[in-house]
């Protein structure tokens, strides 16, 4: 059996590869549900290694700490079955990210593209590692290595033009991101990535009000059925943020963003937002207790630095200080560990993580001096540009706070120098 771009599937048969070939189209998407479809896949075929090597990909690239031991136990249970040499290596390369091994899994992955350059599975799970990762370059360079094979024609193209516009976005061609982003939409309108990618460029130059109108029409379109659709979300929220529309963020918040999602993503975005609220001095209520509830639930602190700066944030805001602590203990158990978390940590997350703390304590000069020695290497624990101006944001006010004047000055000018309709010309918010 073959899927939809002539790739072989060792195992597969007619009533598994209907399954698997729309679980394939949903993750294209960002739509739906492909792990149910998945699991219809391998009713059908339990022989069938792809089924098996698709399940562990969904359940690691949404960073649930409970998703890594189904992902294992996908990876083992097709060790054994029949498998071409594709098959084997999205098994290995999927079974060293369920170890907590990011990078070594991406090359793996990036070795694949290059001898398969239309598996486009590989190429979206390389690229969210790229993603994970804070490798800019690779996000660009890896989906541009495999445009060549690739045509219109060809089932999938609009994910390979999303993606490659999310990469050319990340390293600054935001004309070029701008175009591909477009195109992958014109193509596939429930391309949630394609949408995301063009709200990234106009959130990087700082052209809200042109972000408002990408988004906020089209909203039934990229949000229905969408496990991006809190990001999104997200996205709109930040333009409505920079053109000073509070009352409208906070309805976004609680109609879009705050849906009770347990989800690490969705409350990496809740813990964002709130955060970027209170920086202006917007008082949220009790919102932050909700968050704080949700990742206590469903968070373990020392998987993903970049998840643990967030859940600091909640629990820092809500004054839980066991649980702060309890992050603080993991991240040290982490540093210990043979996973690129440890690196992640050691690099960028731990510091974050404590600034996060200290200034919700009030300790300024503690958080300006974490965050300055981190900040130009701050892509090294993942997210985007946009996720991690979130830093910047808080040096400024720290400094601001912590009355050192010429450095909160000299913040505030470089950051109208980059962004100069940003409405960060005035304070952010003055009051402790």
């Amino acid at each position: 059996m073959k899927d939809d771009l002539g790739l072989d599937l060792s195992g597969a048969s007619a009533s598994s590869l209907a399954p698997y070939q729309a679980a394939l189209d949903q993750f294209r998407c960002f739509t739906g549900d492909p792990a149910a479809l998945v699991e219809q896949a391998l009713e059908a075929s339990p022989g069938m290694a792809m089924a098996h090597a698709f399940k562990a990909w969904l359940y690691l690239l949404g960073t649930e700490p409970a998703g890594i031991a189904v992902a294992r136990a996908a990876c083992d249970a097709a060790a054994a079955l029949p498998a071409n040499d594709r098959e084997r290596m999205h098994l290995q390369a999927a079974r060293l990210l369920a170890h907590g091994h990011w990078y070594e899994a991406g090359r793996l992955l990036e070795d694949l593209s290059l001898r398969y350059p239309r598996d486009l599975l590989a190429l979206q799970a390389g690229h969210q590692v790229d993603f994970f990762t804070g490798d800019s370059r690779m996000l660009r360079d890896r989906i541009a290595r495999a445009l060549p094979a690739w045509q219109r024609s060809l089932p999938g193209y609009h994910a390979v033009l999303g993606m490659h516009a999310f990469g050319l976005e990340e390293t600054g061609d935001y004309a070029q991101a701008e175009r591909q982003g477009r195109l992958c939409v014109e193509l596939e309108p429930h391309d949630s990535w394609g949408w995301h990618a063009v709200a990234h460029v106009l959130e990087m130059r700082n052209e809200p009000a042109a972000g408002v109108a990408w988004l906020a029409p089209n909203a039934a379109t990229w949000s229905e059925g969408s496990f991006l659709a809190v990001h999104n979300w997200w996205h709109l929220a930040l333009f409505q943020l920079e053109l000073g529309r509070i009352d409208e963020v906070l309805r976004l918040y609680d109609q879009a963003i705050a849906t009770g999602s347990a989800l690490m993503l969705d409350l990496v975005d809740a813990s964002a937002m709130l955060w970027r609220l209170q920086l202006r001095g917007v008082d949220v209520g009790a919102r932050w207790e909700a968050v704080a509830d949700a990742w206590q639930a469903a968070g373990t602190p020392g998987r993903l630095a970049f998840n643990d700066m967030h859940m600091m944030m909640a629990f820092a805001a809500t004054g839980r200080q066991a649980a702060q602590q309890a992050v603080l203990q993991a991240q040290a158990a982490a540093l210990q560990r043979d996973e690129d978390n440890a690196h992640f940590t050691q690099a960028v997350g731990s510091a974050a993580t404590r600034a996060m703390q200290a200034f919700v304590e009030g300790n300024h000069a503690l958080c300006v001096q974490l965050l300055r020695r981190i900040r130009s290497g701050a892509q090294r624990f993942g997210g985007s540009h946009a996720q991690r101006d979130l830093l910047d944001l808080t040096l400024l006010e720290a400094a601001r706070r912590g009355g050192m004047d010429a450095l909160a000055a000299g913040l505030q000018a470089e950051r109208i120098a980059l962004r100069p309709r940003t409405r960060a010309a005035a304070p952010l918010a003055l009051a402790a």
